[in-house]
């Protein structure tokens, strides 16, 4: 027998619980027992693997690979006797534990967090951690559970449904300013976008007088009279100082996905998070969709 398939339940609850605790005495808490044994036990499943599962940072146990591997299957083995135990109880299982989620500012400003709020009213046993930022994270390597991106090539490793398709317009300042018509767009790191890519086309090289690389930081300059752009009509709608100055443009439409790995998406956390978003977002897809704005007269669009 192999030191791996030699390992208790009790075993991968001990790895589970110094994982997650980062020290000794906070892992012995958690399972109710001594300091002194948590060390020798750790040890002993160490030994027996062949391998170290934790190394020290400063005042902390870090895992390896091989203990991060290991806790992340305790705690889906952790999860699966909960299942069970409550299904025998007669009693569907409620989602606790962490999901990492990852998305952009703009998503989450205009309308992730209302939804986060709602989502944790309804499971307080969940914990949410965000992880903003344009480039999707690995969801393989569990860098997050679950992604909220723009794109119309989601990964195909990863699994998920299309909740909305993100319209973009033009938009200027409400307050028509009289001065030249300049351009402000998103930065070079967001150039292959059509979007960007029309605008410096339209505009040559002289005429885009603003660039910055967050869509919240655009919308922001637009507010302030630097010129016009593209914007997404969930942001831009929002702001009463700026106007829609056309239509929707449907070259630069984006479908939002929401996203996970196949391993994680029958989790309860997971699922439970993924039906509420996609469940809320159906609701607020006229605004996403572009069905709701001001036109140049700035009546209902």
């Amino acid at each position: 027998m192999s030191g791996f398939e030699s390992l208790s339940w009790d075993d991968f609850r001990l790895i589970r619980a110094v994982a997650e605790a980062g020290t000794l005495p906070a892992a012995a808490e958690r399972l109710g027992t001594a300091h002194s044994t948590v060390f020798r036990r750790l040890k002993g499943i160490e030994a027996a693997l062949g391998c170290a599962l934790f190394e020290r940072n400063k005042a902390r146990l870090e895992p390896t690979q091989a203990g991060a591997e290991i806790a992340a299957l305790a705690a889906r083995m952790g999860e699966e006797v909960d299942a069970v135990a409550l299904r025998l109880a007669g009693r569907e299982p409620l989602p606790s534990g962490e999901v990492r989620v990852t998305t952009n500012d703009s998503l989450l400003v205009h309308l992730l967090t209302p939804i986060f709020a709602s989502f944790l009213a309804a499971c307080p046993s969940v914990r949410l951690d965000i992880v903003l930022g344009n480039p999707a994270l690995n969801l393989s390597k569990r860098d997050a559970d679950v992604a909220i991106r723009a794109t119309d090539n989601p990964p195909p490793n990863l699994v998920g449904r299309k909740a909305a398709r993100i319209a973009w317009a033009l938009y200027g300042p409400a307050e028509d300013t009289r001065g030249p018509r300049r351009w402000v767009t998103l930065g070079e790191a967001m150039s292959p976008m059509k979007v960007v890519r029309h605008v410096l086309n339209e505009a040559g090289p002289e005429g885009v007088g603003y660039r910055v690389n967050s869509v919240l930081g655009m919308a922001e300059a637009l507010e302030a009279g630097l010129g016009v752009g593209y914007l997404p009509c969930f942001v831009a709608d929002a702001r009463p100082a700026l106007r829609r100055l056309d239509a929707p443009d449907e070259r630069f439409a984006t479908d939002l996905w929401l996203l996970t790995h196949a391993d994680l998406r029958q989790v309860p956390r997971v699922r439970a998070l993924m039906d509420h978003l996609a469940e809320e977002i159906a609701r607020a897809r006229p605004l996403i969709e572009g069905a709701r704005g001001r036109d140049k007269a700035g009546q209902a669009g």
